[in-house]
């Protein structure tokens, strides 16, 4: 990947997680950026193109943390990926998840490869689970108590939500 993609790409998340995704203009991604509009356009065909880019490293980048953590962690596995979630919040910009802000923003398009993404991340998610050992139902209480705290880490201290989350992950049988 060139530099110059790189760049778009880590502006364009930074400026799409921080403000939204309709509110930032292909300008202003450029301009934090440092390149020229026509280097956007010479990566990417369209806005939508960029975002589901955006979209699809974001979820790669989340699963190689996670399975990073869990090789260093001891205990069960839900322990192993709330833990890894509770590193990747304390070490990112709490503004909640990207893909449900993305699911909300494009809602109303019709057939909006954007809504599509954000639907198929959380089936992702359950399956990512699934392939660390966990069984479906599993999945599916680990992702309640996940995404709870990730909306909660917007509001609330990320002690509190440690200790609470760590309480709650035992008890999944």
């Amino acid at each position: 990947m060139s530099h110059k993609k790189e760049d778009l790409l880590i502006a364009a998340e930074r400026l799409f997680y921080a403000h939204g995704f309709h509110a930032i203009g292909l300008k202003a991604i450029v301009q934090e950026a440092g390149v020229a509009l026509m280097t956007l356009y010479n990566h990417f065909d369209s806005k939508e193109e960029l975002i589901l880019e955006i979209l699809n490293r974001r979820e790669e980048t989340y699963y190689t943390f996670l399975e990073k953590v869990c090789t260093k962690e001891t205990g069960s596995i839900e322990r192993k990926l709330a833990l890894g979630h509770l590193l990747w919040l304390k070490q990112n910009p709490s503004n909640g998840c990207m893909f449900l802000r993305a699911k909300e923003e494009f809602e109303n398009e019709a057939s909006s490869l954007i809504v599509q993404k954000a639907q198929s991340h959380k089936e992702n998610l359950l399956h990512f689970f699934e392939s660390q050992g966990l069984s479906r139902a599993n999945s599916i209480q680990l992702s309640l108590l996940l995404e709870g705290s990730t909306s909660l880490a917007e509001i609330m201290n990320l002690d509190e939500i440690e200790n609470a989350l760590l309480s709650m992950v035992a008890c999944i049988k």
